[in-house]
């Protein structure tokens, strides 16, 4: 969402960084829709449910779909099998090679398969998607829509791989076409697996546009689409897929690779499909009544007779057609054979194999038969089918206006480093002994998502840094101690004419500056630097004093407010004021509510108000729900462009079943994004029990209102808590 418009916010507008302007809130709306990319993940996302299902062909016929609408489409395989010999991927050239994609193989995949295990078997599932994550955004970044493809279910591993496919999916933020295959299965097994695996990406908060049964036997295919249509929403497209012999057969090319043969004749026809195999170990004029339509032959290497005569019989008209002969046992043709067969005019493939007969023959039968670049007839009957048994206009139209629900907090988190990146701001952490805040040093200086200047005695810091054993470059951040900093004199003189009016002296100025606090702020207020972060070892009030009295509010804003962004499992919402306000007024209320529905739009999260007290709509009496219901009427006549509604209970505003039976036309109960708390005592709790039970990253608070950023930590704060801090707090700086 950040990536070609950068969001930043002030108040009731939003800056658009690549257009140099702000606009309102409602004119924003607006403007995403006629720049969809951003503000939507534009891609889908294809799982299959087994192994050999036919994934390859849903892959193929989108493709051709998508860039008959699409100027540019990438593709993007997040797990893929591991390489043998350094050889590319086969289904990532056949993508690349066939549609002329400007991709590069090593760019359209992040991990293969094994090294998944490794770090899944050391915890390290963290590093897996964020990995992903990074490398289909830098795809994004390029293509207008991207198809990506889930996993084979093959090898080792395969036993977690329907989990991470869900997992994918969803942190990658992009709705999903659901492929399985028929075969060996009865029609209740078949629609039970099928469900089961719509059921379970749903279940996820994954949106499924479409189920796909491949493999389906010609006559059921009207069967399977209607029962499959019974069983799920209205609003699920479905395709059924008949069987095709021409993809469900291995081409000869297939066969010399897996048995690892020479070729020795028919370079020409290594395309042919093997529809049937068999051995030629009777007598010739036996064997050719049980030759089959495109028939291999598999025959020792010193059987003459019945080499040439499934040559003969394949130019015969009276018998089948033969794709290929494999010669067994290391076993080669006679000189004057091997001549004979020279001088024909027309040679299908024969192979000489080292194994014995027996082996090869089960070798063959095992063969899972693939589509590569070269086999043109196999891709052009992917599309053919695909196009002709799946809804393609209504597919894409879906895909193309498609807009997700929310943002998940991978993704959001990932916004906001590159988004600090692209225009990266100097923060100033005046707390910085605390060994916490230099081991967040070090991470935003190797990402590159801020300048730091660290406050404090450059010898004891940099002992600090040496007795933690931290690889900080002590180069690349800047050390300032307050009381001995050469612009020492000219903050107390700046500080005392700010505030003589409310008799400081020039004393007492001078006192103040050596506070890390007032200093850091004084930093900011000068654009020495572009935010503050602190509150790792000082208190809420502490820190954002010093703002208070000199950066002062934004014009016609009145009060100074905090929001956290809680990064869900599944979503990423924002709850206001959990940090600074005690006991808002109605009109307080209102203008939290306002600022915090302004600042989760500025950050990519749609609004939708839910003004939280004890009871639902007009059932609850008392001078608290009243001072709810007041503030919501004020925030309606403010800002008539929000969704709000109020008041609301926690549980009617999350539950979409309990907020339709309180709330029936409500249009933000059950769905909202944006939790506004009646006191500081509800939210303060409200947030850390929710960050507490459910695991939930808490980002913030950031606090709304100031002209220039300052933000506070709680004591509590991890290095990742300020980590995030100090990004959104360069991000609010990008936009002032």
């Amino acid at each position: 969402m950040f990536n070609n418009a950068q969001y930043a916010f002030q108040k009731t507008k939003i800056f658009i960084i690549r257009t140099n302007r702000w606009i309102t809130v409602k004119e924003s709306h607006k403007f995403a829709a006629s720049n969809p990319r951003m503000v939507m993940n534009k891609a889908v996302y294809i799982a299959t449910t087994e192994p050999k299902s036919g994934k390859s062909i849903v892959s193929l016929g989108l493709m051709q779909v998508l860039l008959g609408k699409i100027a540019k489409v990438g593709y993007f395989r997040p797990i893929i099998d591991d390489l043998v010999d350094g050889k590319e991927d086969n289904h990532i050239h056949t993508v690349i090679s066939y549609f002329e994609l400007d991709l590069k193989h090593d760019e359209a995949y992040a991990f293969t398969r094994s090294q998944v295990v490794k770090k899944l078997n050391k915890n390290k599932e963290d590093e897996v998607l964020d990995k992903i994550i990074r490398k289909y955004k830098a795809i994004e970044d390029r293509f207008d829509f991207v198809l990506v493809e889930g996993t084979d279910f093959t090898g080792e591993g395969g036993i977690i791989e329907w989990d991470i496919n869900v997992l994918m999916a969803k942190n990658l933020g992009i709705p999903t076409i659901i492929l399985t295959s028929g075969v060996g299965k009865t029609l209740d097994e078949f629609i039970g697996d099928m469900y089961l695996a719509y059921d379970s990406f749903k279940d996820k908060g994954v949106e499924v546009v479409m189920l796909v049964a491949n493999k389906i036997r010609p006559e059921n295919v009207t069967l399977v689409k209607e029962a499959l249509k019974n069983e799920l929403p209205d609003d699920v497209l479905v395709g059924t897929i008949p069987l095709n012999p021409i993809l469900g057969n291995p081409t000869i090319k297939e066969i010399v690779d897996q048995l690892e043969g020479e070729v020795l004749f028919g370079e020409d026809y290594m395309n042919n499909q093997a529809g049937h195999f068999g051995v030629g170990a009777m007598q010739l004029r036996n064997y050719l009544t049980h030759l089959r339509e495109d028939g291999l032959v598999i025959t020792p290497g010193d059987r003459a007779d019945i080499i040439l005569g499934a040559l003969q019989a394949n130019l015969s008209s009276n018998y089948p057609t033969v794709s290929g002969i494999v010669l067994t046992g290391g076993l080669r043709p006679e000189e004057s054979i091997i001549k004979l067969i020279e001088g024909l005019s027309e040679v299908v493939p024969i192979i000489s194999v080292q194994d014995d007969t027996f082996d090869i023959t089960n070798r063959v039968g095992a063969i899972a038969p693939k589509i590569y670049a070269e086999n043109t007839q196999k891709i052009t009957t992917s599309i053919q089918d695909f196009a002709k048994y799946t809804p393609v206009e209504e597919l894409a139209d879906r895909l193309i206006t498609f807009t997700p629900n929310g943002i998940t907090p991978r993704m959001f988190q990932y916004n906001l480093l590159k988004t600090a990146q692209t225009d990266k701001k100097h923060i100033v952490l005046p707390e910085g002994s605390d060994e916490r805040i230099l081991y967040a040093a070090k991470e935003l200086v190797d990402t590159g998502a801020a300048t730091i200047t660290l406050l404090g005695d450059p010898q004891q810091i940099t002992e600090k840094v040496t007795q933690l054993d931290l690889d900080l470059d002590i180069g690349k951040i800047s050390i300032l101690d307050p009381a001995s900093a050469d612009c020492f004199d000219d903050y107390a003189e700046t500080l005392y004419e700010l505030r003589k009016h409310k008799n400081l002296n020039r004393a007492m100025a001078r006192d103040l500056m050596t506070d890390v606090s007032y200093f850091g702020t004084m930093m900011v207020y000068k654009g020495h630097a572009d935010g503050m972060v602190s509150g790792a070892v000082h208190t809420t009030q502490h820190t954002i004093r010093p703002a208070l009295q000199f950066i002062k509010t934004v014009p016609g804003v009145s009060l100074v407010s905090s929001i956290f962004f809680m990064c869900l499992p599944d979503r990423v919402v924002v709850f206001g004021d959990c940090a600074i306000n005690p006991n808002p007024t109605a009109e307080q209320l209102a203008e939290i509510a306002i600022s915090s529905a302004d600042t989760g739009a500025a950050f990519g999260i749609e609004p939708k108000i839910a003004m939280l007290s004890y009871s639902s709509g007009t059932s609850g009496m008392g001078e608290d729900v009243d001072r709810v219901r007041t503030a919501t009427e004020l925030v309606k006549q403010k800002r008539p462009d929000l969704k709000i509604e109020g008041p609301i209970q926690y549980d009617a505003a999350v539950d979409l079943q309990v907020g339709r039976s309180k709330l029936p036309d409500s249009q933000v109960a059950g769905q909202a994004t944006i939790f506004i708390f009646p006191d500081l005592n509800t939210g303060n709790n409200t947030y850390k029990a929710v960050q507490r039970e459910t695991g939930a990253l808490a980002i913030g608070p950031m606090l709304q209102g100031l002209r220039k950023p300052v933000n506070d930590l709680s004591r509590g704060c991890t290095v990742d808590d300020i980590v995030n801090t100090v990004i959104i707090t360069a991000i609010q700086a990008q936009g002032m």
